[in-house]
């Protein structure tokens, strides 16, 4: 096993803390979404394949963790390696340049990651094309915290908002830990 380099020891160290699985376990976020067995998902922002690995032996289907940095990626292909899962497909790329094909997703899950895109609306687009008809965008965001809160962040009702606007439909609010929340939206016509 190799060793990440030191920028991202911390956010490593953030992704695959006890304190978060405790908090707010994979496992229970995919008890509450309407996963099935069939389905291709698409892990935005996949980081360290927090949900991708989980996701990967709950689906036959394809498993796509996306991510900017490839050492994220190479995280999420020792992962799938020692836990022996064949679909998961890494992607590396750009997250406002979606490649793949329109219509082929059944579910994309985008943990903490909604609140760095700018302009959102137009990502919202994106993945709403990429999704199958009544496809779900499984959204995690914390809920900004008074003027103190570093960092950009995104309310409750701006998210609601923006995926409106996009053509999604928010069907499910839930509020698993504290100041986190997550919405499930389908793709409306």
């Amino acid at each position: 096993m190799h060793h990440t380099h030191g920028k991202h020891k911390g956010k490593v160290s953030y992704l695959e803390s006890p304190e978060r699985r405790k908090e707010f376990s994979p496992e229970q976020l995919l008890n509450m979404i309407p996963l099935k067995e069939t389905d291709s998902i698409l892990d935005f922002g996949a980081g360290t394949g927090y949900f991708s690995i989980p996701v990967a032996k709950r689906t036959s289907g394809n498993v796509y963790a996306l991510d900017i940095d490839a050492a994220m990626l190479e995280i999420i292909k020792e992962k799938a390696l020692k836990e022996q899962l064949t679909n998961i497909v890494p992607v590396q790329e750009r997250i406002e340049e979606l490649s793949l094909p329109d219509g082929t997703i059944d579910m994309i899950i985008a943990s903490l990651v909604l609140h760095e895109i700018q302009p959102l609306g137009l990502l919202l687009q994106q993945m709403r094309e990429i999704l199958k008809k009544e496809g779900y965008l499984i959204c995690l965001e914390l809920e900004p915290k008074g003027s103190s809160d570093k960092g950009p962040r995104i309310t409750l009702e701006g998210i609601e908002r923006e995926m409106k606007d996009a053509g999604f439909q928010v069907t499910e609010k839930y509020f698993p830990a504290e100041s986190l929340y997550m919405l499930i939206a389908q793709k409306t016509d």
